[in-house]
């Protein structure tokens, strides 16, 4: 008869083997150390200079708001208008004060082409100095 040893049995692993984990590791951050750069870079523009020097704090009396309501009315500082009303009174304020900056606020619902009068009322104006605003705390 045989004796059996200890030594002989089949040993169960209870360790994990973490090598192929780490190669994986290194391997996805090489990756993203690579594509990263390619990512960040997007289309190439030449964006244009601005004119002159731009104040970009603009005080409260450069400033003028441009409400487009959902029915397609227009309020210039909250006064109701039309947009050749709002072509002439911008002119006028562009001539007394180069440093106009327009902010044009919109209801959620209004149309694509309320926002294209409006923008083409302000172009007509002479004035190239537009901001968009949002309500950021309503996602």
């Amino acid at each position: 008869m045989r004796r059996f040893s200890q030594r002989n049995s089949l040993v169960t692993l209870s360790d994990i083997n973490i090598t192929p984990l780490l190669d994986l590791a290194f391997v996805l951050l090489i990756i993203f150390i690579i594509t990263t750069p390619l990512l960040e870079k997007g289309t190439p523009l030449q964006l244009p200079t601005a004119g002159g020097h731009v104040d970009p704090n603009p005080s409260q009396k450069d400033i003028r708001t441009l409400d487009v309501l959902a029915q397609g009315a227009y309020q210039l500082d909250g006064q109701p208008a039309t947009p050749e009303a709002i072509t002439k009174r911008l002119a006028a304020d562009l001539q007394a004060n180069p440093n106009i900056v327009v902010n044009i606020r919109s209801d959620k619902r209004a149309i694509m082409e309320y926002y294209g009068r409006a923008l083409k009322a302000i172009e007509d104006a002479g004035i190239n100095r537009i901001s968009f605003r949002s309500d950021a705390t309503n996602p």
